[in-house]
C-alpha cells in the first residue's frame, strides 16, 4: 500500500507541474482531456485511482508521455527495470496485463510496454495525439491488431506499426496467451528544438 500511495503522490505532483507549465486551469485541462474537474482535483491531491485511459488522455493533452506522469526524477545514466517491480496499468478480465516499463528521455521520447493478452481479451485505445506512432512486436502467441476497424493478425516473430492517432484495439487470439512488446513513439515536445 505504501508503494501505491507514493506512486499516486508522484502522479499528483507530475500532473500539477505539467498543467502549470502548460498554463492550463483545471477546467481547461479537464475539457481538453475529457476528464471531470472533480477527478482532476482528486488526482492532484493524490486521491482516487486513475485508470490507464485517464492517464493516456492527460498525457496526450499535456504533450508528455504516460511515464512522465508516473516517474520520479531520473536515477542515473543506466536504468534497469524488472517487469515484476512495475505495477500493471491495465489488467484484463482473464489476467492479461500491460506494464509501462520505461520511457526514454530526449525531445521525442519512446515508451516501452510489456503486454500479455489472454485468449479473447481486448484493450480498445482511443486515438492519441497527432504524430504518435505505435509498434507491436509479438514475442510469443498471436493477437489481432484492429486499426480503424480493420483487423490485422500479428503472430510471434512479426512486428506491426501504425499511426496512433487512429482508433485501435489489441485483442488476444483464441489460441493461447500472447506476449508482446509495444513501443509508443511520441512526437517532439513543444520545447524541443527542430
Amino acid at each position: 500500500m505504501a508503494e501505491t500511495a507514493a506512486a499516486l503522490r508522484t502522479v499528483a505532483h507530475n500532473v500539477r507541474a505539467a498543467r502549470t507549465r502548460a498554463g492550463l486551469s483545471l477546467d481547461e485541462l479537464g475539457r481538453r482531456a475529457q476528464v471531470s474537474k472533480g477527478a482532476l482535483v482528486a488526482l492532484e491531491r493524490a486521491q482516487g485511482n486513475p485508470n490507464l485511459a485517464t492517464l493516456v488522455r492527460l498525457a496526450d493533452t499535456l504533450g508528455i508521455s504516460v511515464s512522465a506522469l508516473m516517474q520520479g526524477p531520473p536515477e542515473g545514466r543506466v536504468r534497469v527495470v524488472t517487469a515484476e517491480t512495475v505495477a500493471p496499468l491495465w489488467t484484463g478480465p482473464q489476467g492479461g496485463e500491460a506494464r509501462l516499463m520505461l520511457t526514454t528521455s530526449g525531445p521525442a521520447p519512446v515508451e516501452i510496454w510489456r503486454w500479455r493478452l489472454e485468449p479473447g481479451e481486448e484493450y480498445p485505445s482511443h486515438p492519441h495525439q497527432a504524430g504518435v506512432t505505435e509498434t507491436i512486436s509479438v514475442t510469443s502467441g498471436r493477437m489481432t491488431l484492429v486499426v480503424d476497424g480493420t483487423e490485422h493478425p500479428v503472430e510471434a516473430g512479426q512486428t506491426a506499426t501504425f499511426d496512433g492517432d487512429s482508433a485501435h484495439t489489441y485483442r488476444g487470439s483464441d489460441t493461447g496467451t500472447c506476449h508482446l512488446i509495444m513501443t509508443v513513439h511520441l512526437p517532439p515536445g513543444p520545447n524541443s528544438a527542430p
